[in-house]
C-alpha cells in the first residue's frame, strides 16, 4: 500500500520519481514486469490524484468532512443562514403590508421601507452563497427557511391584531377602484363615521399651494351641510410654486351638522415641506395607505379617497394670489355666493365632495337640499353626480 503522504513529502524535497519509488517508507512494490519503477509510480500517482479530485478529496487523501461536521458548520450563523432566515420574514411582511396596508403596513410601510429591507436581505443571501464553499441547499438551510416563514407570518399577524385590537386601526385593502370623479377612488372598507355621521377628513398644510386651492372646495362642501365656524383666510408659501395661492385655513374650523362630521390634520407652521401629524390610527391608516405621501389628501366616510394629486388647480386662482383682485376675501365671497371666476374654478370639485357626502349619509339629495337650503344649481349638480356613483 503506497503511502501517498510520504510521496508528497519527498516530492516537496525535490526527489525524482526513481528515488521516491526506491524509498522503503513509500511502500511501493511494482510487479517484476515493470521496467521503470519511477515512471510507473508517477503514472499511478496521477491516476490517484484524478480519482481523489473526482471525490472532492485532497491529494494527501485527507478524509472529507462527515455529514455531521457539515451540518454543525451550517448551524453557525453564517451569511447564507442569516439570509435564509430574513428573506422569508421580509418577503411575507412586505407582501401582506402591500396587500393590507392597514394594519400590517403601519409599523413599516411596504413601500419603500419593507421593499428596501427585502432587497438588502436578498443581497446578503446571494452574497453569502457566492462566498460560501458549503452546499447551497441542506437540511439546516431548509429548517432555517421554514423558521423564517413562520416568523414572518407570526410577526405580520401580531402587528395586524395589535393594530386592530389595541389601536382601533381599520383593515384596508391595498388598492381601490376608480370613480366618475377625477382623482377619486372607491375603497372597500368599513365606514368611517362619528356618531353615525360620515367623516370628511382633510390632510394638508397651509404652505402647500395645492392644499390652499383645494381648501375652497372642502370648505364650500362643509358649509352646505351645516354651520361652519372658526374660519380664517391665508395664503400658501410665497417661495413655492403658485406663490401665495389664497386659501381657507381648515385647521381651526368646526362643523355643526346632524349629517356630516369633519376631521382635519393641517400643518400651520408655514415651514415649507412640513407635513402634519395624525391624531389617531384611523387617520394614519388612510394616510399611509392611499395618500401617496403627498398633499392634499381627502377621505370621505372611509369609502372615497383623493390622493396623489390636487383637487383644485392652483393655477385657476393665480389672479387672486396675494392681494391681487381682492385676494382670499374675494375668493371666499365668490365661492360663498356661487358666482364669479373663483366659483367657476371650484364648483365642480365642491359638488363632487358634496355628492360623496350625500351618498354616504344614505339620505336623498332632495331631502338634504331642503334641510340645508341648497341652491337649485347645486342641488341639480349634486343629484347628477350622486346618480353616477355606484
Amino acid at each position: 500500500m503506497v503511502d501517498w503522504d510520504r510521496v508528497e513529502e519527498l516530492r516537496s524535497k525535490g526527489w525524482d520519481w526513481d528515488q521516491i519509488a526506491d524509498d522503503p517508507k513509500v511502500g511501493y512494490h511494482p510487479d517484476g514486469s515493470v521496467g521503470e519503477p519511477g515512471r510507473a509510480l508517477r503514472g499511478l500517482y496521477h491516476r490517484q490524484r484524478s480519482r481523489e479530485r473526482r471525490k472532492g478529496e485532497t491529494p494527501s487523501s485527507a478524509a472529507a468532512p462527515s455529514k455531521q461536521d457539515r451540518e454543525k458548520a451550517e448551524r453557525k450563523w453564517t451569511l447564507p443562514r442569516i439570509g435564509y432566515l430574513l428573506v422569508p420574514v421580509f418577503a411575507i411582511w412586505f407582501a401582506l403590508a402591500y396587500a393590507i396596508p392597514s394594519p400590517v403596513g403601519l409599523v413599516l410601510p411596504a413601500i419603500p421601507y419593507l421593499a428596501l429591507g427585502l432587497v438588502v436581505v436578498a443581497f446578503i443571501l446571494l452574497f453569502g452563497l457566492f462566498r460560501s464553499s458549503e452546499p447551497r441547499w441542506s437540511k439546516v438551510y431548509r429548517s432555517t427557511l421554514v423558521t423564517g416563514v413562520v416568523i414572518g407570518l407570526v410577526l405580520s399577524g401580531v402587528i395586524a391584531l395589535g393594530g386592530v385590537l389595541f389601536f382601533g386601526c381599520p383593515v384596508l385593502p391595498g388598492s381601490g377602484s376608480s370613480t366618475p370623479a377625477p382623482g377619486w377612488t372607491s375603497v372597500s372598507a368599513s365606514a368611517w363615521q362619528d356618531s353615525g355621521r360620515p367623516v370628511l377628513y382633510f390632510y394638508g398644510a397651509t404652505w402647500c399651494p395645492y392644499c390652499s386651492a383645494s381648501s375652497w372646495a372642502v370648505w364650500k362642501a362643509l358649509t352646505e351641510f351645516g354651520s361652519v365656524s372658526g374660519e380664517s383666510l391665508g395664503y400658501s408659501s410665497p417661495s413655492d410654486v403658485y406663490a401665495s395661492t389664497p386659501e381657507m385655513i381648515l385647521a381651526g374650523i368646526s362643523l355643526s351638522s346632524s349629517s356630516v362630521a369633519f376631521q382635519v390634520s393641517e400643518d400651520t407652521s408655514g415651514s415649507d415641506g412640513t407635513f402634519p401629524g395624525t391624531s389617531n390610527c384611523v387617520q394614519q391608516a388612510y394616510v399611509s395607505a392611499y395618500s401617496g405621501s403627498s398633499i392634499p389628501f381627502v377621505v370621505i366616510n372611509g369609502h372615497y379617497v383623493h390622493g396623489a394629486s390636487t383637487i383644485v388647480d392652483p393655477a385657476s386662482l393665480s389672479s387672486y394670489a396675494g392681494n391681487q383682485n381682492g385676494g382670499a376675501s374675494a375668493v371666499q365671497s365668490s365661492v360663498s355666493s356661487e358666482s364669479g371666476a373663483p366659483w367657476t374654478a371650484v364648483q365642480t370639485h365642491a359638488w363632487w365632495i358634496m355628492a360623496f357626502l350625500a351618498k354616504s349619509t344614505g339620505e336623498s339629495v332632495s331631502a338634504l337640499a331642503t334641510q340645508y337650503h341648497w341652491s337649485s344649481a347645486t342641488q341639480s349638480a349634486v343629484a347628477s353626480d350622486v346618480a353616477q356613483i355606484s
